[in-house]
């Protein structure tokens, strides 16, 4: 396989634009609402859509969340193999309300119970029995060791990670960085971990930990810091709709990783995973819109209904 792609999976409720986010005891509309799911599952769909065998690595249940990340990776021929099968809910539920030209998030994870193994021992033994050319993971408290074993069975990581990592736990994440093959944060993910009040300071404090750096900039495309020097990516970007931000930059990871399989340069990969990230915002949801049992069409015809009528 050419990339397990480690991590949660969501089933995602996403709404349009809103004006303004509900007050206690209030009620907004959108005009726009599909069901998506995201996740690790948009690293491993975008892989596979450009070309390149993926597959997750994740804990399944018998919830309505992991029963669509499941039927959705059947569909796009993402293997769901390596993940884990449990009883009860696994998948976390998030609720996505675009608005001011980004989104906010209601989420929950479920939480597994006490005495199970945990995931980064299971990932270890995946690691051994797949040997993918590539995994995806983020960093965090105990993840560089893995990135140890994963190089010991010739697995080259790609490295993503959030501000919630990084306010919890900065030295675990500089850590992993620094034996990651590739580190693809955002351009407020390394500000914040850094603490460099400009992105030159924060872009050569990083170089100093990683032979790579991939740094993600939405619309001004990526940045990569390589042999010492730094060069702008645009190639890839297309003018587009923004609809929704939700998996972006996930998408962008998966079909960067998939044209370096493809042994295309950094600065190549890079432009594909800016077309990638293009093309995941003009869409409600990180993999798009997913109909389940009619709900998502339901909805559509709902929007013409006044509002009496709900």
């Amino acid at each position: 396989m050419d990339l397990i792609a480690f991590g949660s999976v969501f089933l995602e409720v996403v709404f349009g634009r809103v004006g303004r986010l509900p007050g206690p005891g209030e009620e907004v509309f959108s005009d726009e609402f599909a069901i998506s799911c995201g996740g690790v599952v948009t690293v491993a769909a975008a892989a596979r859509r450009a070309g390149a065998s993926a597959g997750v690595s994740t804990v399944l249940g018998d919830d309505v969340g992991s029963r669509v990340v499941v039927e959705y990776c059947r569909r796009e021929g993402v293997e769901t193999g390596p993940c884990r099968r449990v009883r009860g809910p696994a998948a976390g539920i998030t609720v996505v309300m675009n608005f001011d030209g980004d989104r906010a998030f209601l989420s929950h994870l479920p939480r597994r119970p006490p005495g199970e193994p945990t995931e980064l021992e299971r990932w270890i033994e995946v690691l051994r029995s797949e040997r993918p050319a590539w995994c995806y993971l983020h960093a965090g408290p105990g993840v560089a060791p893995l990135i140890g074993e994963a190089h010991a069975l010739g697995v080259a990581v790609a490295l993503d990670v959030n501000l919630g990592a990084i306010e919890a736990a900065p030295a675990d994440v500089v850590d992993c960085a620094r034996v990651a093959d590739l580190f693809v944060p955002n351009e407020a993910e390394l500000m914040r971990l850094t603490g460099s009040a400009g992105l030159d300071r924060a872009l050569e404090a990083a170089s100093t930990w990683c032979d790579r750096l991939v740094v993600k900039r939405g619309e001004r495309g990526a940045l990569v810091v390589q042999d010492g020097r730094v060069a702008e990516v645009a190639g890839g970007l297309r003018p587009v709709q923004v609809r929704d931000r939700t998996g972006a930059g996930d998408a962008f990871a998966g079909a960067m990783i998939a044209a370096l399989v493809g042994e295309a340069s950094l600065e190549e990969a890079v432009s594909a995973g800016n077309a990638a990230g293009s093309e995941a915002v003009a869409r409600l949801g990180a993999v798009g819109e997913i109909v389940i049992d009619g709900l998502t069409a339901d909805a559509r015809q709902s929007r013409g209904m006044d509002r009496d009528e709900r």
